[in-house]
């Protein structure tokens, strides 16, 4: 191989080298970003439930609202309360984030799921 042949592959090896951190930096940020608003979102929930003795009624309003400040990203999140008892809001929330890494690569990284648990104890007046 000629020395501009050698020259062309370095080249190319280097674009793709540079194009799988670019990809991986996109992710780590998505990733970040979705956690903080999804947990920011479900912290505001379980306490607005807590801060109103709970029940059922007020737990769908706080998930209604909850979702709507979530918008499109909603669909992807399960919001799971069953762990609630009378004296503790628990909110169990999950969600799958979309990845830009190949397949073989975003499973191991653990990039693909969000599991967070909130427990806030129920405020009441004496």
């Amino acid at each position: 191989m000629d020395e501009r042949g050698g020259g062309l592959v370095q080249l190319w090896a280097g674009f793709f080298v540079f194009l799988a951190m670019l990809l991986f930096a996109v992710q780590v940020l998505f990733n970040l970003y979705a956690a903080s608003v999804v947990t920011a979102v479900s912290y505001d929930a379980a306490r607005r439930v807590a801060g109103s003795d709970g029940g059922p009624s007020h737990v769908a309003d706080a998930e209604d609202q909850a979702r709507q400040s979530l918008g499109r990203y909603a669909g992807r999140v399960t919001f799971d309360w069953s762990a609630s008892s009378p004296e503790e809001v628990v909110l169990r929330v999950q969600s799958d984030n979309p990845s830009v890494l190949l397949p073989v690569v975003a499973g191991p990284m653990a990039f693909d799921r969000l599991d967070r648990t909130i427990r806030i104890r129920v405020e009441k007046f004496r």
